[in-house]
C-alpha cells in the first residue's frame, strides 16, 4: 500500500492503522468539524423553500436529522461500503431537484411536512436505482460514457443555479453579510499558509466571527428584533434538549414520478463526483488504486445512505465529502478508524436538539455570506474539469457552451413559462376513466408529462448534464480530444 502514497507525503497513520484513543478522538472531532459547514448549509437554504425558515423546532430537528443520517451512512461505507476513510453526508447535487420539488403543483401551496414526504419518497425511489446500479456493477459501466466534458457543467451548475440565495440573502445587510465574505476570503486565501487552523476551517472560523459580531451589535441594542442580522435565542429555546431522529418522522413518504425523475440528476451528479473522490481519498490515505469492484460496492453503499436519509427525512441525500478527503492530506492522517469515530461523533451530537437549534440563531445574512463563496467554489471546482479537455476545440467548445446557457436558460424558461398540455392531459383523463389496472396507470403516466417536464426543464443540473453527455458521445471526437485520456490519468 505504501507504493501508493506520494514520495512527499508520507503517512503518519495508514488506511489500516489505530492511533491512540486520544488523538483518535480529536482528530475524528476534526473531521466532524470540516464536514460542519457543508452540511449545516444545506437544511438552512431548504428551510425557505420547505416553509421553515421561521420555525426554529422544525428547522433544529432537521439540523439534527443531517448529523445523525451522515453518522450512520459514513459507519455504513467505511464498514461494508468501499472501505475507504471517506466521510458521507448530504450534498449540494441533490438542493435545485428538492427546491424544484416543493416548488410543484399540488405540492407548494403544502405544509412542511408534505413537502418533506415528497422529496423523501424521490429520494427513496432514486436511492433503490443506485442500490441496483452499484451492486449489479452497472454503475462503474456507465460512467465509462461520462467524460470532463459532461462532468463540467454538471457539477458547476449546481454553484450557478444558486446565485437567489448567495448576494440577495447576504444583501439583507451588508455589513454583517460581507464581513462574512470579506472573513472567508481573507483566512481561505491570504492568511491560509500563515496558520493550519486558517487551512482547515476558514468558513466555520468566519461565521463564528461575524456571528459574535452579531450577537454583540444585538446585545447592545443596535440590531432589534427584526433586523435582518438579529440574533434571537428565542429560536434556541424552543429546541429540545434531545432529539431522537426516528424512521418517517415527518410522515410517509409521498411518491410522484415528475418528483423523482427530477432527483435522478441530483443522484448522477453525486455519482459521478463520489467516483472522483474515491480514486483522491485512496491516494492521500496510501490505499490501492479502486478498481471497479470497488467503485460499485461504494456506489451501492451510497444508495444504501440514500435510502436511509429518505427513511428519515433529511429533504436530501448522501455522496462522499471533498472537504474531508482534503483533511486527510493536510494531516497525512488516513486512518479509517479515524473517520469512524468522527461518525460515532455525529451519531451523538445528532441527539442533541440544543445543539441543532444553535445553530438556527445565525443571522441569514451571515447564511447568505457563506453561500456566495461556497456556491462559486462548487462552480469552479466543475470547471475545474476542463483542465483534461482540449479547450482549442470547436466540438468542445460548442459542447460545454451550449451545456451551459441552456442549463441556465431552460431554467428561466420554464420558471415563467410552465410546460402546459391539453393532449396529455385529456388522454390522461380518457384512460384514467377505465376500471383496470393498466389504463389507470397509463392515465396516470400521461397526466405527470407535464410535470416531469418542468420538473427537469427548471434543473439546470439536469439539462446541462443530459445536453453535454448525449453531444459528447454522439458528435465524432477522439479520446485525447475529449479528455479521456488525460482524465484517466488524472483519476
Amino acid at each position: 500500500m505504501a507504493d501508493a502514497t506520494p514520495d512527499n507525503h508520507k503517512l503518519l497513520y495508514g488506511i489500516d492503522d489505530i492511533p491512540p484513543l486520544g488523538e483518535s478522538l480529536t482528530l475524528g472531532f476534526q473531521h466532524y468539524l470540516t464536514m460542519f459547514g457543508s452540511t449545516v448549509a444545506i437544511p438552512l437554504i431548504m428551510s425557505k423553500p420547505l416553509g421553515i425558515a421561521d420555525k426554529p423546532a422544525e428547522l433544529a430537528m432537521l439540523i439534527s436529522t443531517m448529523f445523525f443520517v451522515s453518522g450512520i451512512t459514513t459507519l455504513l461505507q467505511t464498514t461494508f461500503g468501499n472501505r475507504l476513510p471517506i466521510v458521507q453526508g448530504g450534498t449540494f447535487s441533490f438542493l435545485g431537484p428538492a427546491i424544484v420539488i416543493c416548488t410543484l403543483d399540488g405540492v407548494a401551496d403544502q405544509p412542511f411536512e408534505v413537502k418533506m414526504q415528497y422529496i423523501s419518497g424521490a429520494v427513496i425511489i432514486g436511492a433503490f436505482v443506485q442500490i441496483a446500479m452499484g451492486y449489479s456493477g452497472l454503475a462503474g459501466k456507465l460512467l465509462r460514457f461520462v467524460g470532463p466534458v459532461t462532468i463540467a457543467p454538471t457539477i458547476a451548475l449546481i454553484g450557478l443555479a444558486l446565485f437567489e440565495f448567495g448576494a440577495p440573502e447576504a444583501g439583507k445587510h451588508w455589513g454583517i453579510g460581507g464581513l462574512t465574505l470579506v472573513l472567508i476570503i481573507l483566512f481561505s486565501q491570504y492568511l491560509r499558509g500563515t496558520s493550519r487552523i486558517f487551512e482547515l476551517f476558514p468558513i466555520l472560523l468566519a461565521i463564528l466571527i461575524a456571528w459574535g459580531v452579531a450577537a454583540v451589535c444585538t446585545g447592545v441594542g443596535l440590531f432589534e428584533p427584526g433586523h435582518p442580522a438579529y440574533v434571537s435565542t428565542e429560536k434556541l429555546e424552543q429546541a429540545k434538549w434531545l432529539a431522537m431522529p426516528y424512521p418517517f418522522q415527518w410522515g410517509w413518504p409521498q411518491f410522484s414520478i415528475a418528483a423523482t425523475v427530477g432527483m435522478f440528476a441530483g443522484f448522477i451528479a453525486g455519482m459521478v463526483e463520489s467516483v472522483g473522490d474515491y480514486f483522491a481519498c485512496a491516494r492521500l490515505a496510501g490505499a490501492p488504486v479502486p478498481n471497479e469492484r470497488v467503485i460499485n460496492r461504494g456506489i451501492g453503499m451510497e444508495g444504501v445512505g440514500c435510502l436511509v436519509a429518505g427513511v428519515f427525512g433529511t429533504s436530501n441525500g448522501t455522496t462522499s465529502y471533498s472537504e474531508n478527503i482534503g483533511a486527510i492530506g493536510l494531516t497525512r492522517v488516513g486512518s479509517r478508524r479515524v473517520v469512524q469515530i468522527g461518525a460515532a461523533l455525529m451519531l451523538v451530537l445528532g441527539f442533541v436538539g440544543k445543539f441543532g437549534g444553535l445553530f438556527t440563531t445565525i443571522p441569514q445574512p451571515i447564511v447568505g455570506g457563506m453561500y456566495c463563496a461556497m456556491f462559486g467554489m462548487i462552480a469552479a471546482v466543475g470547471m475545474s474539469n476542463l483542465q483534461f479537455v482540449n479547450l482549442n476545440s470547436a466540438r468542445n467548445l460548442f459542447i460545454i457552451g451550449f451545456a451551459f446557457f441552456m442549463g441556465l436558460s431552460l431554467r428561466h424558461y420554464f420558471s415563467t413559462t410552465p410546460f402546459e398540455s391539453a393532449w396529455f392531459t385529456g388522454w390522461g383523463a380518457y384512460f384514467s376513466a377505465y376500471q383496470d389496472v393498466l389504463g389507470q396507470t397509463l392515465g396516470a403516466l400521461l397526466v405527470e408529462v407535464p410535470k416531469i417536464v418542468n420538473t427537469l426543464g427548471t434543473t439546470s443540473m439536469a439539462v446541462g448534464a443530459g445536453i453535454a453527455l448525449f453531444l459528447d458521445n454522439t458528435i465524432p471526437g477522439t479520446d485525447e480530444e475529449r479528455g479521456l485520456v488525460a482524465w484517466s490519468q488524472g483519476h
